[in-house]
């Protein structure tokens, strides 16, 4: 039972307001186990009304970090983890297992990653989705995070498609975690057509029968164009309407007084941009550089539109800019960091494809001479040299794009070229960060810097067992060495003409830590750089806009430091990867909807995941992953093999391994939730390999 309380009631029993922020995080260690709103609300004697208000206040105390800080308690090398923990969900492991990480770390290096307890509701906790979780230390040594009560959003809100139904209605999630149906009373109903997108929240349930919700949002048909971006904003909650302060002041900003400033519009600036880019708040120019005791040097000017000067901090458009965080893109939509009368307009250069103008393309005007145009790409030449002598990771990822027609309906998803002047504008655009990084520390001055951390030991003693037992020579990763990004390098080299080069590029991809903001640098691993800030973007990143503030700033007076600037980049890393998660979910739900039309069909795949319960598997030309049921293999009782990541029959010996060739015919398509299952087809799988497996615990059978 909770504890309740102290002094929570005036007398008859009447309602003392919302609790402070202090009582609050009082009750809720003293708690852990109130896993709801309406059970806090009861303790303290709160109505239904203040119900919104305290779902506010509870998203306020987790993002403080409050509940892992406790106080003044903070981490130590080495210190013990505390009994309970605010955590976010952070993907999944090789094997398919959900995982999260701390929200708040304080201690030193990259927050640690724990698996969250199979049995628990937390398997059901969405991409970026926080709980509170209890840390259970296993003999093993591993650490995992049981989450007793979800903290970022209300629990009762659902994201999903409206069914009619006799009686009324239900809400089928989008969600493909949650397997419930909630109905909707018929006067709750009227007016809804079968098929509407809505946003539901789920009323008390009574004593007998199933949950019920209440409509408090439509979203649309869920067939009409745009509604992938529509459901999958509404599922990850990112903030898509502008407050009437901030639009206001947006649309007051006017032109900028050249007084005080350098004139740079002699220089023939370029932008390069894909076709399908949606900001363009920089733009470049090089010469060589005519100083006798630089030879082969050059001197390279690139322009960011000053987004500071609009964004003063403090505003309206500040705050909003901060609680967004970034721009977060769709195939057919972006939602803007800033209003569009400065994303699109004030902000906004006009774009020039320089690629188009190199390849001599018929018909094409470029605003660029031969000569600035050669220039360009010698200075790109000398800075792809030293990107190579320095050794920073080169990875050969595929990324895809969504091909849409005239009604913004998809029609194909596709890889992306990536042609010499990305990688042009790739580079001027580092060139620029490390620069801005420089001048900061030059100047003393607090910066936002972009850190990217060295691999965890364990993720790297799961790349060498999976790369040892390939067995292609000159593959395997040497213990003892020291960990550069170049070792990764001479390993990618090596499989770079062998079938198994895409999952071997994807496995080095998820061995590394993930890159975020901080006000403390530890150097940039991947790129090998010792300092890097994010400076070129201030339109869609606050991080860049951050890093503007603090070069214009007067000396010894920092717009942000301390305290505040630690916080701003945990949020900013937060909304970050919301918007990473959410990008990929659209994505899922592109191909699903792509595919749903053609169950049944064939494929060529490679798998590209294993867990105990089957494994994952990509189409190449697509990208699109679906799972493979271990209930849908050769009849057999299938073991785990996590260090090696297969599935091996029993019986026959036969084995599913990572990085197999496949071949599989797609059996279902989810297009609201994005997933798709496949079977294995005919004899594509290996021939028997006998492997002398222990049989363990847990094992899983077919037939």
């Amino acid at each position: 039972m909770a504890k309740r309380p102290r002094n929570t009631e005036r007398p008859g029993g009447r309602s003392r307001g919302l609790p402070s922020p202090e009582a609050l995080l009082e009750f809720l260690r003293d708690n852990p186990e109130a896993i709801g709103t309406r059970e806090i609300a009861r303790a303290f004697g709160l109505g239904s009304s203040d119900q919104p208000a305290l779902r506010a206040m509870l998203r306020a105390v987790t993002r403080s970090g409050e509940l892992v800080r406790g106080g003044d308690r903070r981490f130590a090398a080495g210190a013990a983890l505390p009994e309970m923990m605010a955590v976010e969900r952070a993907g999944s492991d090789a094997d398919g297992f959900p995982l999260v990480r701390p929200v708040a770390w304080p201690g030193p290096g990259e927050a640690p990653l724990f698996r969250l307890v199979e049995s628990a509701a937390g398997d059901e906790l969405p991409e970026s989705a926080r709980a509170l979780a209890r840390l259970i230390r296993r003999e093993s040594g591993e650490t995992e995070a049981e989450p007793v009560r979800r903290l970022d959003t209300p629990e009762s809100r659902i994201v999903g498609v409206f069914r009619r139904t006799r009686g009324g209605g239900e809400v089928i999630p989008a969600d493909r975690r949650d397997k419930s149906e909630y109905g909707v009373l018929g006067h709750d109903a009227v007016g809804l057509p079968d098929g509407e997108l809505v946003v539901a929240e789920e009323l008390p349930s009574r004593r007998f029968g199933g949950k019920r919700a209440r409509i408090v949002e439509r979203l649309g048909p869920a067939d009409a164009p745009g509604s992938i971006s529509r459901l999958t904003i509404a599922a990850f909650d990112i903030p898509s309407e502008f407050p009437r302060e901030a639009l206001a002041e947006a649309a007051a900003a006017q032109s900028v007084d050249l007084t005080g400033r350098a004139d740079l519009r002699d220089l023939a600036l370029v932008t390069i941009d894909g076709e399908d880019a949606r900001d363009f708040d920089d733009a470049v120019w090089a010469e060589a550089d005519a100083d006798p005791e630089n030879r082969g040097g050059w001197h390279i000017v690139v322009a960011i539109a000053d987004v500071g000067h609009y964004v003063r901090p403090g505003s309206a458009l500040d705050r909003e800019a901060v609680h967004r965080g970034n721009s977060v893109y769709f195939p057919d939509r972006v939602v803007p960091m800033l209003p569009e009368a400065l994303s699109n307009d004030l902000c906004s250069l006009k774009p020039g494809d320089v690629q188009a103008a190199r390849d001599g393309s018929g018909g094409t005007v470029v605003p660029i001479t031969p000569e600035r145009l050669d220039a360009l790409y010698g200075a790109f030449a000398v800075l792809d040299r030293a990107r190579r002598a320095r050794g920073a990771l080169e990875l050969d990822l595929t990324e895809h794009r969504v091909v849409l027609d005239g009604e913004r309906r998809p029609i194909a998803v596709v890889p992306r070229h990536r042609l010499d002047s990305h990688r042009l504008i790739e580079e001027f655009m580092i060139l620029a960060n490390v620069a801005a990084a420089e001048e900061l520390e030059s100047r003393h001055q607090p910066c936002m810097y972009r850190v990217h951390d060295a691999p965890d030991p364990e993720k790297l003693a799961a790349l060498r067992d999976f790369l040892d037992e390939l067995g292609i020579p000159g593959l395997a990763l040497a213990k003892g060495q020291v960990i550069r990004p170049a070792l990764f390098n001479r390993v990618l080299e090596k499989a770079r003409d062998t079938q198994e080069a895409p999952i071997v590029n994807e496995l080095v991809l998820r061995s590394q830590a993930q890159a975020v903001y901080s006000p403390n640098n530890i150097g940039h691993f991947g790129l090998a750089l010792p300092r890097y800030a994010h400076f070129t973007s201030p339109i869609r990143r606050y991080a860049d806009l951050v890093v503007h503030r603090a070069l214009t700033a007067p000396a010894g007076r920092p717009p942000l430091a301390g305290e505040a600037i630690a916080s701003t980049a945990d949020h900013i890393s937060m909304t970050e990867r919301r918007a990473a998660a959410a990008e990929r979910a659209a994505m899922d739900r592109y191909r699903a909807t792509l595919l749903s039309d053609a169950i049944g069909t064939i494929y060529q795949a490679r798998i590209t995941g294993v867990a105990p319960f089957g494994f994952f598997i990509s189409l190449p030309e697509s990208g699109a992953d679906g799972l493979v049921p271990v209930s849908t293999l050769p009849s057999d009782y299938y073991d785990h093999d996590p260090r090696k990541h297969r599935l091996v029959g029993r019986r026959s010996g036969r084995q599913f391994a990572l990085g197999d060739a496949v071949t599989v015919r797609l059996a279902e398509a989810d297009p609201m939730g994005g997933r798709l299952l496949f079977r294995l087809e005919g004899e594509s799988f290996a021939k028997p390999r006998f492997t002398g497996l222990r049989r363990g615990r847990g094992p899983r059978r077919r037939g």
